[in-house]
């Protein structure tokens, strides 16, 4: 069943035009100054490069770090999937391809821990229901990661990507927040 979801929605990202997908990548950066916590100056935030169709951009992360924000941004760990490994973000320049093509940062590894420094966690979904169930890639990573966090938890979907109610594992674990180009910052649960 999630498999199935994950192709259906990333079919519909990809038809997206690319006007569209950079509109919304826009209107997410602008949605970071009007954020329901506070996102300035000493706080620490875990966010990611979105990939492919996944909304957003570096500009979201370049948003937080012009408030004073500091943005860990993750690498994905070869072998076995496990909990995510964390780099500062110093921009869009500071960004290479790492596993799979993915943009991650080059810097100081600053191991799987350095996320519970974090007030919040922007993650990366396919969908997320109102429930806070949230369909990811599939391969766990993130919900090694998040497990135990204390921080409020954002998944960042496109607004048509709310929906009603997804099938959920018992280890998935569920986010507070939606954050949408549309929408912006939308209480779940």
């Amino acid at each position: 069943m999630k498999r199935r979801l994950r192709a259906e929605f990333e079919e519909r990202r990809i038809s997206r035009p690319i006007a569209v997908r950079q509109r919304a990548a826009a209107d997410l950066a602008e949605w970071v100054y009007s954020a329901p916590f506070r996102l300035e100056y000493d706080v620490t935030v875990a966010a990611y490069v979105p990939f492919g169709s996944e909304p957003g951009s570096p500009a979201m992360l370049d948003a937080l770090t012009d408030r004073g924000v500091t943005v860990l941004v993750p690498v994905v760990p070869g072998g076995e999937p496990t909990a995510l490994d964390w780099v500062r973000y110093d921009g869009a320049d500071s960004l290479a391809r790492g596993r799979w093509g993915l943009l991650e940062p080059i810097g100081d590894h600053l191991g799987p821990d350095a996320v519970r420094a974090a007030s919040v966690v922007f993650v990366p979904a396919y969908a997320v229901d109102k429930s806070g169930t949230r369909l990811g890639r599939g391969a766990g990573y993130y919900d090694r990661t998040l497990t135990g966090l204390s921080a409020d938890v954002v998944a960042v979907v496109y607004d048509d990507e709310v929906v009603d109610s997804l099938p959920a594992a018992a280890h998935d674990v569920r986010v507070g927040w939606a954050f949408t180009p549309d929408g912006g910052f939308r209480r779940l649960g």
